[in-house]
């Protein structure tokens, strides 16, 4: 177990219902404690002239000559067309969905509603790049989860420019199909009706038979098999305007923030109440979430997109069916963020799930917000155990902002978005190469790394390698010991904040040339 150093304190839990900020803030005497501008220079260039006497590969060249700093390009693209799916139940609109996108990406399952929020994936043919929003199949006259599903699917056809509507051949038009057929004449998009199921030639006579519905002409296709699927398609880009009639440019790309936790703790919820609408499917049934569902907002006069994910139910391996894919797309949902929301059900004690989430969005390095949720659900005896819990398992994630918050009631949902500005900004921090040899400098004179073998072990030079998360190489003649390495972590995050984002400190070891 790593002791605590005692040059460093260790900020205590909040006790008040309050963001909390787990790293110290810099203080006025911090820039006297620093080289001005001119010496920092001075010193890198003194500590880089130094290296040429060891041994130093290509990499390390690429490195010192700002190579590697690289930030990641997590725009997102808002003006493309929208070309929705839509039908009842099991009539194929995931398989057709994951046919578009040449990938495995919606959740497929031969039970019907599995899908049950509108979903959307950037999608490309001929040339003609769009987005594909897949929906919950579409019923009529029923209640609780399934009619808040048929509510997700007309406002997918809604914000649609064009709409897919898919029908099973084998089956032939029901009462339901006519139903859907009514609302959207009556929205007035352009309609590509789609024949599915068709394998072979024997069943294009029951494809023939949907000119019935007075939507044109059916088009016979195999979602499963991908029979016709390039002839639909050519249809629908003749269907879909090359510019979205609802799409609005956003400046400077939206921030990424992924909504991620174990079921039911309440991510959906918490995405409705901060839109300011039911967005996606919420009940009391945990789990109802499977696909990342994106929403693009606007909060603090800020674009953001929100992506809600499936509750991370268990290890990958022991998951199956739905579950198992719909894991798999969340951990591809904390990859493709920039920053996650791992919410924390506060009335129920802390789980191994929450703090492998945690590490999850740690190993991906990605920005971390903790937002303790339920909050009005907590007594006063739970809180001192809630404390202890965040104290102990969560002790190696002490600068991730921490917010409490209830989305059932909305009270201090409107602290996420500072807290969330505040580990992006960390997320985007660099520091000057001659400031950083500078800070490590006094940190070594004051405390040098302990003696190894009768040797003591010189940090040569250090940079940043990148931003989001931030990496550091340190080039050292011997190898540094982690809890040193750990040491210069924490004051790194004191000196220079780094409040909510992982920090990477890798060490080089470098000998001298030989003469």
């Amino acid at each position: 177990m790593e002791q605590p150093d005692p040059t460093t304190t260790r900020a205590s839990a909040d006790d008040h219902d309050d963001v909390t900020a787990t790293s110290a803030t810099p203080g006025p005497h911090d820039g006297d404690a620093l080289a001005d501008d001119a010496d920092d220079a001075a010193r890198e260039r003194a500590l880089r002239a130094g290296l040429d006497e060891y041994e130093l590969g290509d990499e390390d060249l690429a490195l010192l000559e700002g190579g590697g700093l690289d930030g990641d390009d997590l725009q997102i693209e808002t003006t493309l067309p929208v070309l929705a799916v839509v039908g009842r139940p099991n009539v194929g609109k995931s398989t057709l969905v994951n046919r578009i996108l040449g990938r495995r990406e919606a959740v497929v399952e031969d039970n019907p509603g599995v899908t049950r929020d509108r979903v959307s994936y950037p999608a490309e043919w001929s040339g003609r790049r769009f987005t594909l929003v897949d929906t919950g199949g579409w019923e009529v006259d029923v209640a609780g989860i399934d009619k808040r599903v048929a509510q997700q699917a007309e406002v997918a056809i809604d914000l649609a420019d064009a709409v897919l509507f898919v029908v099973d051949a084998t089956v032939g038009s029901t009462d339901t199909d006519e139903q859907v057929v009514r609302l959207l004449r009556r929205s007035g998009k352009p309609v590509v009706l789609v024949a599915n199921k068709v394998d072979g030639p024997a069943v294009e006579a029951d494809a023939a038979v949907l000119w019935s519905l007075g939507l044109g002409e059916p088009h016979p296709i195999s979602a499963l098999h991908g029979r016709g699927t390039g002839d639909l398609l050519d249809a629908a880009m003749r269907a879909l305007p090359t510019v979205s009639a609802h799409a609005t440019p956003l400046p400077d790309g939206p921030r990424r923030v992924a909504l991620v936790g174990r079921p039911n703790v309440g991510k959906s919820s918490l995405l409705n109440k901060v839109v300011g609408s039911e967005r996606v499917v919420v009940d009391d049934l945990a789990g109802t979430t499977r696909d990342p569902v994106d929403e693009l907002v606007a909060l603090g006069g800020k674009p953001w997109v929100f992506v809600d994910t499936a509750g991370i139910r268990r290890r990958v391996h022991q998951t199956s069916g739905a579950d198992f894919y719909a894991s798999l797309r969340t951990q591809a949902a904390i990859e493709k963020a920039e920053v996650a929301v791992v919410l924390v059900d506060a009335s129920q004690p802390m789980t191994e799930q929450d703090i492998r989430i945690v590490q999850q969005v740690i190993d991906a390095g990605r920005a971390l917000v903790v937002a303790y949720n339920k909050w009005d659900l907590m007594d006063e005896d739970r809180r001192p155990y809630l404390e202890r819990e965040i104290e102990q398992q969560l002790v190696h994630v002490q600068w991730a902002p921490r917010v409490n918050v209830s989305a059932r009631t909305g009270w201090h949902t409107d602290r996420l978005v500072p807290a969330l500005e505040r580990s992006l900004d960390s997320w985007d921090t660099r520091i000057s190469t001659g400031r950083l040899n500078a800070f490590l400098g006094e940190l070594v004179a004051a405390h040098p790394h302990p003696l190894r073998g009768g040797k003591q072990p010189r940090i040569l030079f250090a940079t940043q390698a990148s931003t989001r998360p931030p990496r550091f190489v340190i080039f050292a003649s011997g190898f540094l010991e982690p809890q040193y390495r750990r040491f210069i972590e924490r004051r790194l995050r004191e000196t220079f904040g780094f409040e909510g984002t992982p920090v990477t400190i890798s060490v080089r070891v470098r000998e001298k040339r030989k003469r």
